[in-house]
């Protein structure tokens, strides 16, 4: 086995068991344990994994956030299934914040409820909604990142700290037993801003999202009511969420509920 098949091999066990030692690559692979520190070594320098005592871990941040424009195609039929659900937990007559995930973009595609006021720091989501004539749509002000479609900053929070809402349909990048997250501290704290003001959360994270950690903490799994996915979550998973009596709508397989 050449040493780039031999890379790629170890990085796939571990992406199942997380880490691996410099043993393990020795048994699994026939290769000297000279050869195993040379793979991890290539693994560090090319920024796949962290090296450790005796062999290497996968890196705990994520920080490959791609473009909205990506982002919105991704896992594009399993977010629209998402955002549907979403949807029809709604009411008519609901006040709402919507943050700026591409999958809460789904959630407004699916509106079918009537007389809402909804707050958005995203003006996909205003664009998308301002063709409701029984939809009120506020726009928060402040400054527009480019390359992500968000709006953030001093404006956005003090406009935020006006509003009360009924539900606030909100994403994340990344969901783990410690808690929702974020790439972005200046996205970070509207979306605080916006839990704080809301008196149910409702988060939508397709499958991709357990597991992710990313720069900035947004809340505990004690802030969030409702959580919409596509997959049961695993065990470990499950059972922190369900400890935080978080309702669990699972859109695939017969929209199975927890």
């Amino acid at each position: 086995m050449y040493q780039e098949e031999r890379l790629l091999a170890i990085l796939q066990h571990m992406r199942h068991h997380h880490r691996i030692s410099v043993e393990e690559i020795c048994e699994l692979f026939q290769v000297s344990r000279d050869t195993a520190r040379r793979d991890i070594v290539k693994l560090e320098e090319q920024g796949h994994i962290l090296r450790t005592r005796g062999g290497a871990i996968l890196p705990s941040l994520n920080k490959d956030v791609p473009r909205f424009d990506d982002r919105l195609e991704a896992e594009k039929a399993v977010k629209e299934d998402i955002g549907r659900a979403a949807a029809s937990l709604l009411q008519n007559g609901d006040y709402l914040f919507m943050d700026s995930s591409t999958t809460v973009l789904q959630a407004a595609n699916h509106l079918t409820t009537a007389d809402h006021v909804i707050v958005t720091n995203s003006f996909d989501i205003a664009g998308v909604l301002s063709h409701r004539p029984s939809t009120t749509v506020h726009l928060l002000g402040g400054v527009v990142h480019p390359r992500h479609r968000f709006i953030y900053g001093a404006r956005t929070l003090e406009m935020l700290r006006d509003y009360q809402v009924d539900k606030l349909l909100i994403g994340t990048s990344g969901i783990t037993e410690s808690g929702l997250t974020n790439p972005y501290e200046e996205e970070g704290y509207v979306m605080k801003e916006m839990m704080r003001r809301a008196d149910q959360i409702i988060v939508l994270a397709d499958h991709t999202k357990f597991g992710q950690r990313q720069f900035f903490r947004l809340a505990g799994l004690e802030a969030i009511d409702i959580l919409i996915t596509d997959r049961e979550p695993e065990a470990p998973m499950k059972q922190a969420l369900l400890e935080h009596d978080i309702h669990i709508i699972i859109t695939s397989e017969g929209e199975k509920e927890s």
